[in-house]
């Protein structure tokens, strides 16, 4: 299939990526004020409501001093308007950034006519902002023609550049969901001199522990021209995995390092998952109740888009329980997981929560938007015994729990369950089963696993896993290793489609973004069909 001609979203990205500033060519001349220092980390939205939607941004001058800013309350003006220039302002109003949140703001812009366009854009410390576009959800008894939506996770910087960002912004979409690893927190050496993470500089520490080390992580993240454009041009949907706090971390369990030891015992922990959470809400659209200094941030939350599709947005790492049998890489035995019957991904109140959310759901697609696999994945052990091994820290790790819930999905006939998931750095399709030692047996849902922005995978498993999955994964119908993207998704009441989007090299800025495969779940049916 051929690509669809450059739109004006397109040509605005571009803009943003030429010019480093804003979602608008020039703003600075259509609005007669110019872009300077207090807005160098750009604009955000998310959590679209069919009302309201959350408006982000975060006022700094050094990016990687959040006291570059006067320490007082600053006073933040803010916009919305049915056009780009903002001839026609539908709200506005004052708020303040304040230094105990990195002065950093969240505008719950309310009042906004469901299912539509709109543009808005701040001024502070006699400065203008650069413009970002946003759109409310459908009102809820509506029903849609049609979503369009992306789905990006894993964005390791200092692994390379991010086209996949570049081609996302100028995508036609009503949203983006982010699964997760939005920064990574550990401090390697990068091959590109300008990919190398900043913080912490404590010798000999090789993991973000303050407030301060997460804040620079971040700002430094949302420094790059390609990630501030994606924000820009649509409202996200945001959910953390585990690289916004730590590795592989449950509840507050640590870490385990090499040696099979715990590095920090759970008050120590605790803090440093309060940096990590607080750091992460100061830079994120989200719409969140923040103690400043708690290690709790309840960020499980729904979304409808009118009766077409239900998002039901999970945590996986907050409530869950330790993987199971005590690896250091989290590799193990499948048994292990299978008898993992006191585990739990969720903890008890969000399955309840999800559990009502798809029996009661008038979506005709409900969709389960988590962070790490719940296909069962087994991957062959060529060194030692067992032959076989699957990844405990996904739902392979859990598989008790995962059995309640496909069961609960069949036993109440939920209508079009879908599963999207990241974390693996590789592009998984797969159908679900009840048993997966029968892959004759129906399909209870279909996954959606997608690929890094930017983080690695191992070229040399990609052969392997391709020969192997007929085997060991009979149920897994597409799996892709070599290549760094995003997955584009299309909804209507009869199908749902999604597009593998991947690029070639992610070792420059500037790489076209193509089609890699298709597939299509036809409304009715758990099957995955290859467009």
């Amino acid at each position: 299939m051929s690509e669809p001609m450059l739109n004006r979203r397109q040509v605005l990205a571009g803009a943003v990526l030429v010019g480093g500033a804003a979602v608008v060519a020039d703003p600075a001349a259509a609005f007669g004020a110019a872009i300077a220092d207090p807005f160098l980390l750009g604009v955000a939205s998310g959590d679209p409501l069919p009302s309201s939607v959350i408006l982000w941004t975060r006022l700094v001058r050094n990016p990687y001093d959040a006291r570059s800013v006067p320490a007082r309350p600053i006073e933040v003006g803010w916009q919305v308007a049915t056009d780009e220039r903002f001839h026609h302002v539908v709200r506005q109003g004052h708020t303040f950034a304040r230094p105990e949140l990195a002065h950093s703001v969240h505008v719950d812009a309310a009042g906004l006519r469901p299912g539509s366009e709109y543009f808005y854009r701040f001024r502070a410390l006699g400065q203008l902002s650069p413009v970002g576009r946003t759109r409310t959800a459908p009102e809820p008894g509506q029903d849609p023609r049609r979503l369009r939506f992306g789905i990006v996770n894993c964005q390791d910087f200092q692994n390379g550049y991010w086209p996949a960002y570049t081609g996302l912004a100028g995508e036609d979409l009503d949203v983006v969901l982010h699964l997760g690893d939005y920064i990574y927190e550990y401090d390697p050496h990068s091959v590109f001199p300008d990919r190398r993470h900043v913080a912490p500089q404590t010798p000999g520490l090789d993991q973000l522990r303050t407030l301060d080390d997460y804040r620079n992580r971040h700002a430094q993240y949302k420094g790059d021209p390609a990630l501030r454009a994606a924000h820009a041009a649509f409202p996200w949907i945001v959910t953390w995995d585990d690289h916004e706090t730590e590795n592989n971390y449950a509840a507050l369990i640590d870490e385990i390092d090499d040696t099979g030891a715990k590095r920090q015992t759970p008050q120590e922990f605790a803090a440093e998952r309060a940096a990590a959470y607080q750091a992460y809400y100061e830079h994120m659209p989200i719409r969140a109740n923040l103690a400043p200094g708690s290690p709790d941030l309840r960020i499980f939350r729904r979304f409808d888009f009118g009766r077409l599709a239900r998002f039901n947005v999970l945590d996986t790492r907050q409530y869950r329980t330790d993987q199971p049998g005590g690896f250091s890489n989290d590799f193990g035995p499948p048994q292990v997981g299978a008898a993992n019957t006191a585990g739990t991904l969720t903890g008890e109140d969000q399955e309840r929560w999800l559990a009502a959310g798809l029996t009661n759901s008038p979506a005709r697609w409900n969709v389960i938007a988590q962070q790490v696999m719940m296909s069962r994945t087994l991957f062959p052990n060529p060194t030692s015994l067992p032959p076989v091994l699957a990844n405990l820290d996904q739902w392979d790790g859990y598989a008790p729990q995962r059995r309640r819930l496909l069961g609960l999905i069949t036993d109440r006939k939920v209508a079009n369950p879908i599963v999207l998931a990241g974390d693996i750095h590789s592009t998984w399709f797969s159908e679900l089963k009840l048993d997966f030692d029968r892959p004759d047996s129906p399909s209870v849902a279909v996954e959606f696993t997608a690929t890094s922005v930017s983080s690695d995978f191992p070229i040399a498993f990609d052969g392997p896993i391709k020969a192997v999955n007929p085997f060991l994964n009979p149920h897994v119908k597409y799996f892709d290793g070599s290549k760094r993207g995003y997955l584009r998704v299309a909804v209507d009441h009869d199908s749902w489609r999604t597009d593998v989007r991947t690029v070639d090299t992610i070792a420059v800025r500037q790489v076209p973004v193509r089609t890699s495969a298709s597939f299509v779940v036809e409304a009715g049916s758990a099957r995955l069909i290859r467009a």
